[in-house]
């Protein structure tokens, strides 16, 4: 069980301690500085395969307009956001906890919101987003949403994101493929042709393995690692092999010119805070909005628990120290990754390996942070990462949130249905938005017709209620005109 320790603990006898310790309290919760920069260390080598998987997640994906954002404009605002807001949780929070581009949230911003918009009106509802989760923590009101929807729902959420990440994973590295023209038949298949060819699929299938093997040896870093190996197999095939630019997608992993080089700031504060609402519909707009609070609401307690809890500093009711600050600050890096394009940014359940390297202090996140900063000047090493060698990530988050199905009482069908169609209709239907309608809809009916419907807060019955005119839209509007 997780040591217990509290703000409030005496200072230890001995030496006078530094302005350091004293500020960071690292004596006082039984650490060291040596212990927290090995935190700080291992903490951003087991995340900092977001500076690869964000450029590629965003990168790849096309607004309205079928633009692209710049890969290394996004490696630059990746890494610069996660470095600030890593810093300023480290220095405000005071917990050994790194914050990034969200996996699940950056996936929701490509393929559900910016293909109805521009990318910088998607990237302002990701503001809007962080701006509302601000004030519901000054109000209050998150825990009052956090409580309205059912645990079970909130795992199920976790679980159809999974399966929408693993399902992207293997679409982005060709192992499936759309069958194009082929009306009746099965909607994708494997490869290119009905089977495996070509020396980019063998890149990634390669990459899986390897994930998977340093996963079940828990190899710090096992990520980071993969991806790291998995691109220079694919430089050395690309050099040594015919083979099409085209055939690795948007990026061909080859050498580049100079490793080091000057970040660039091109896609910061490219957003429109408002312009959304000239594409789409309010209801429209509403639901995105909620997609992106829900996940990143749920993400962000269940981490900062999480970890305070493996680090042992929980007081005695289970309270996470300096809760407040540390809500607001994730709230404010939703906004600042949505001002820099990078998506909304939040806490990483990563920093759990700072902490089995003994951090427990907010000093291993400046280390963190630090290291983010120095990554903006090697955007050319993560821009010749291609698609295949970064997927197999992809596939390992895609298990890591699926893990959480076992929690789901799957014999009780007023539970059972509900979180089956969340997590199913996510990847069929490729749209998280659809998955969470789907779930809450079913939740709300079935409980009103067993007669339980004042079991159901108000908040789900008005959510369930938004998600029936998102669904029926089409219909709406044609009644209407």
């Amino acid at each position: 069980m997780a040591r217990q320790v509290t703000d409030t603990a005496p200072a230890q006898a001995g030496p006078p301690r530094s302005p350091l310790d004293r500020f960071f309290r690292i004596s006082e919760r039984g650490s060291t500085l040596g212990r927290e920069v090995r935190g700080g260390f291992a903490t951003f080598f087991t995340m900092a395969y977001i500076l690869v998987l964000n450029p590629i997640i965003l990168g790849k994906a096309e607004d309205k307009f079928q633009d692209h954002l710049d890969g290394a404009q996004l490696v630059t605002a990746t890494a610069l956001v996660a470095c600030v807001m890593t810093i300023l949780m480290g220095v405000g929070g005071n917990l050994p906890l790194a914050l990034a581009a969200g996996l699940g949230l950056n996936a929701v911003v490509a393929y559900q919101i910016a293909p109805q918009m521009s990318w910088p009106d998607a990237m302002g509802l990701v503001v809007l987003e962080g701006l509302i989760i601000c004030v519901l923590v000054g109000t209050g009101l998150r825990e009052a949403v956090m409580n309205a929807i059912p645990q079970p729902l909130k795992q199920a959420i976790s679980v159809g994101i999974g399966l929408f990440i693993a399902f992207i994973g293997f679409i982005d590295a060709g192992f499936a493929t759309r069958i194009p023209g082929m009306e009746g038949s099965v909607p994708v298949q494997l490869g290119a042709t009905g089977r495996l060819t070509g020396w980019p699929v063998l890149v990634f299938c390669l990459g899986v393995l390897l994930t998977i093997a340093l996963m079940v040896r828990k190899v710090k870093g096992a990520i980071l690692i993969s991806i790291v190996a998995s691109t220079v197999v694919a430089v050395i095939i690309n050099e040594i092999a015919d083979i099409k630019p085209q055939a690795w997608g948007l990026t061909v992993p080859s050498l580049p010119d100079k490793v080091v080089d000057t970040p660039d700031f091109g896609l910061i504060g490219s957003f429109s805070l408002f312009g959304a609402f000239e594409q789409v519909g309010v209801v429209t707009i509403v639901l995105l909005i909620f997609t992106l609070i829900l996940s990143d609401f749920f993400d962000t307690m269940g981490t900062v628990v999480g970890v305070s809890n493996e680090a042992g500093l929980l007081d005695k009711d289970g309270n996470v120290p300096n809760l407040g600050r540390v809500l607001l600050i994730d709230g404010v890096a939703a906004a600042a990754g949505g001002a820099a394009s990078a998506s909304s940014n939040t806490s990483y359940i990563e920093s759990a390996a700072g902490v089995g390297e003994g951090a427990r202090t907010g000093f291993a996140s400046v280390v963190t942070g630090a290291l983010f900063g120095l990554a903006l000047f090697l955007t050319p090493l993560a821009t010749m990462v291609p698609a295949q060698a970064a997927t197999p990530a992809l596939i390992a988050v895609g298990f890591l949130l699926m893990s959480q199905v076992r929690h789901i009482e799957w014999e009780r069908y007023d539970i059972a249905i509900p979180a089956f169609l969340t997590i199913v209709v996510m990847p069929f239907t490729y749209s998280i938005t659809n998955g969470i309608g789907a779930g809450f809809i079913a939740y709300v009916l079935i409980k009103a017709v067993l007669g339980k419907a004042r079991e159901v807060h108000w908040l789900l019955w008005g959510t369930a209620a938004l998600f029936v005119l998102y669904f029926g839209i089409d219909p709406i509007e044609r009644l209407l005109t």
